[in-house]
């Protein structure tokens, strides 16, 4: 393969990848619910924190400059018997805040932000009520290195994958670093990230029912097959397609989905606004 060819693959397999990451940071569960809304004439735009892992509770702001809008937040533990508590939001500013009662990492509280310009006239500005999950806090340290491999790993596998549809020499070169650089993201680094954010290394198979970590095995399983395939037959290089593909399809299911989460109904329910 010409050195220009290898180049313009590695370029393509890295785009590639910038868009899964895009597209990762705009679905699942955990990431902030934007949107606008028009509130007796006033357009308010909105982010709504569905993930927090600092110390003490999550503030949730509305930024708008028409101060004639209040606000209030209800809110329960999600998934339990609790009663709703209901808080205004202070005014401070331009801005509006609440606080989401800090709870134990995994544990969820289910919240709406209710807008208006008069007391008995608010209304909801979500369809839905938003969930949001508390988790300890991650050091950068074990954060950046994580999402580095799992990333490179789809860079890595997206290139094998190049490498067999345009008949390269490297294929299972390719699928080694691969199989590494998941091994170190999701085997080595993974099981500490949750250990930190919610006290337990592994939740997946054969002890729970975690996607994430399920979807991990599934996608190094299909890597370690290609590998051995490649290995003791390397013209079988349809195999690096097989396990790309089964890990651009893992890929595409959002992040945390049917993660870590705290059962409060076995609990007694809380007093109104107190957990």
């Amino acid at each position: 393969m010409s050195k220009s060819k290898n180049i313009i693959l590695w370029v393509v397999a890295v785009v590639f990848m910038v868009a899964i990451a895009i597209y990762q940071r705009s679905t699942g569960p955990t990431y902030p619910a934007k949107g606008k809304v028009d509130v007796s004439g006033t357009t308010v735009n909105f982010s709504l924190p569905r993930s927090y892992g600092d110390p003490g509770d999550c503030p949730v702001v509305i930024v708008n400059e028409d101060h004639s809008i209040i606000g209030k937040m209800k809110f329960k533990r999600f998934k339990s018997h609790d009663e709703w508590s209901i808080v205004d939001m202070e005014r401070r500013g331009d801005s509006l805040v609440a606080y989401i009662p800090s709870q134990p990492p995994a544990g969820k509280v289910q919240y709406e932000i209710l807008l208006g310009k008069q007391d008995d006239l608010l209304q909801s500005i979500t369809k839905n009520d938003v969930v949001m999950r508390y988790k300890g806090y991650v050091p950068t340290y074990f954060l950046i290195p994580h999402v580095l491999a799992m990333f490179l790993a789809m860079v890595f596998s997206t290139r094998a994958a190049l490498e067999v549809l345009f008949k390269g020499s490297k294929v299972f070169k390719l699928a080694l670093w691969t199989t590494i650089l998941f091994f170190i993201g999701g085997f080595m680094l993974g099981p500490i990230i949750q250990w930190y954010a919610f006290g337990d290394f592994w939740t997946g198979l054969p002890f729970g029912t975690d996607l994430t970590d399920n979807k991990t095995l599934i996608s190094f399983v299909a890597w370690l097959i290609a590998l051995w395939r490649l290995k003791r037959h390397p013209e079988q290089t349809w195999w690096a397609l097989i396990a790309a593909g089964v890990l651009l399809a893992i890929y595409l299911i959002p992040h945390s989905v049917m993660g870590s989460e705290l059962d409060f109904t076995t609990e007694t329910p809380t007093p109104t606004n107190k957990f």
